[in-house]
């Protein structure tokens, strides 16, 4: 994984230029302000602070909400990942999923879906992930961090979307036992609790399970994504699913 911001190249612009409307005159360049919108996520600096090689920082931002609001973000990541699957000969959908959570602070100024894990002693949010056996992420969820895993859960799999339709399996750890594993039943499909024996010391990793805490990782070399900086969850969920967009591109050949 490549830990530093590189503009798109032709190959991964090619990709994904289809969900943008180019065929529109207009005076910035997509791609421009999609490399600022990458750059910050990978930088983690403030909008105002967005250097002068970009277009400028109200530009970026009002296509950042634009494409946020009209899930052109969903969109392009579900296309990478199915193409990432095709490529190591996979069927395009999954079916298998792993969930898991993770909390995380929030900056001090934001006081909208806020709250404190107790077991993590964590004042912030908390983000569930829901990964293939690749790591890819396909629905990612943000709320309170003392929200219950189960419940927040259960807005991953809300909607049918069109790859969930091999869907016949999802590992998870205790807490979404209950409300979670009985929508995952409703949806034709079985949950598994997966979690190490209670007698083992240390880490121990879970089999497929893992895959979801190397996903949770990777954030990590994002810098925007070290702390929850939104005031609004749906501007957290939209950095996380560009997180996955840019470690799919990069695995475009060419």
């Amino acid at each position: 994984m490549t830990k530093q911001f590189t503009e798109l190249t032709d190959s991964q612009w090619e990709a994904i230029s289809p969900f943008f409307d180019l065929k529109r005159k207009r005076k910035l360049c997509l791609r421009s302000v999609l490399n600022g919108i990458l750059y910050i996520l990978r930088t983690g600096c403030q909008w105002r602070n967005l250097p002068l090689c970009f277009p400028h920082w109200r530009a970026v931002n009002h296509y950042f909400e634009k494409w946020k609001k009209d899930s052109t973000f969903e969109a392009i990541n579900q296309k990478l990942n199915a193409d990432d699957r095709t490529r190591e000969g996979r069927e395009p959908c999954p079916s298998l999923l792993c969930v898991d959570s993770q909390s995380v602070r929030l900056q001090p100024p934001v006081f909208e879906d806020r709250g404190t894990d107790a077991h993590k002693r964590v004042n912030g949010r908390k983000r569930h992930l829901a990964v293939d056996t690749g790591g890819r992420l396909w629905a990612a969820r943000v709320g309170p961090a003392n929200a219950h895993d189960g419940t927040e859960g259960c807005a991953l799999l809300a909607e049918r979307a069109w790859w969930m339709h091999r869907l016949e399996r999802i590992l998870g750890d205790g807490p979404y036992l209950g409300q979670f594993a009985e929508q995952v039943q409703g949806l034709g499909a079985v949950f598994e609790h997966a979690s190490r024996p209670e007698s083992a010391e240390g880490f121990v990793p879970v089999a497929h399970r893992w895959v979801v805490e190397r996903s949770i990782s990777w954030t990590n070399f994002f810098r925007r994504l070290v702390k929850d900086y939104e005031y609004t969850v749906e501007s957290s969920v939209a950095w996380l699913v560009l997180a996955n967009v840019t470690i799919m591109l990069q695995r475009i050949p060419g």
